[in-house]
């Protein structure tokens, strides 16, 4: 399959087979920061992975125009709220706690929250965190779980704003051990850099991982939340999620 780059700016979708659903664009607000292989900027600067792409085929399907928005993550819910962007989709699980602030779409896919450390470091979950120094990116539902259950583990947990400074300080050995997605971890062992480390397991079930990653909207917005529902079905149905979960990650994540 062909990626599609998409530009850093905005990504213009024209309209097929259709009118617009809305006069003007819908923004579709994903971080600023990349989150490879799910958002991230090309060699050329240009926006592209599973989320760009499967959000292009969503607006596709809802036969609508739409324009990506780099955004802030930890100002992403408060530009939704404001109206400068129009939905979330950047791998944001659905809680209890953001559902008091904003309503979400069914959900698109479902991965666990992975530990990543040296391949040489012995380690038993999660008991054996004990003293170590574990890394994990703020605001996110893998910082929750930590909060909630390792606390008493005697681990120190370090929150970090951006995924990509937990990485690093990971591969510099600033950290023992960080948390994050998974199918992100399966990335990041992948690099070059990172030859000599490895999953060492994975988080269980818990309250903070919700219902899976769905795509965040303003509370009341009825219309939005339908069709983005019914393009979810959609592109899940016709293999489009699928497809594009097996070329990103050689496994399908997808819910449908």
């Amino acid at each position: 399959m062909q990626r599609a780059l998409i530009p850093a700016i905005a990504l213009s979708i024209a309209t097929l087979g259709g009118a617009a659903q809305a006069a003007e664009p819908l923004q579709i607000g994903i971080s600023a920061e990349p989150y490879p292989p799910f958002t991230y900027t090309s060699s050329e600067g240009e926006w592209t992975g599973f989320e760009v792409e499967l959000g292009l085929a969503i607006c596709e399907a809802m036969e609508a125009e739409c324009e990506i928005q780099p955004t802030g993550w930890s100002g992403i819910i408060p530009s939704l709220k404001a109206g400068r962007i129009d939905m979330i989709m950047n791998s944001m699980s659905i809680t209890e706690a953001r559902q008091k602030v904003i309503d979400f779409s069914d959900p698109y896919y479902f991965t666990p929250g992975a530990y990543v450390a040296a391949d040489d470091l012995e380690l038993s979950l999660p008991e054996g965190l004990d003293g170590l120094v574990l890394g994990v990116q703020s605001a996110t539902t893998n910082a929750t779980y930590a909060r909630r259950a390792l606390r008493d583990t005697g681990v120190d947990i370090r929150l970090y704003d951006q995924a990509e400074q937990v990485n690093r300080d990971l591969l510099s050995g600033r950290l023992d051990v960080i948390l994050a997605d998974e199918i992100a971890m399966n990335e990041l062992i992948e690099r070059d850099e990172a030859e000599g480390f490895e999953i060492k397991g994975t988080a269980p079930h818990h309250e903070a991982y919700g219902e899976g990653v769905g795509i965040g909207i303003r509370q009341g917005d009825s219309e939005l939340k339908a069709n983005l529902n019914a393009a979810i079905e959609q592109v899940q149905q016709d293999g489009t999620c699928g497809s594009l979960s097996e070329e990103y990650f050689g496994t399908d994540i997808c819910t449908g």
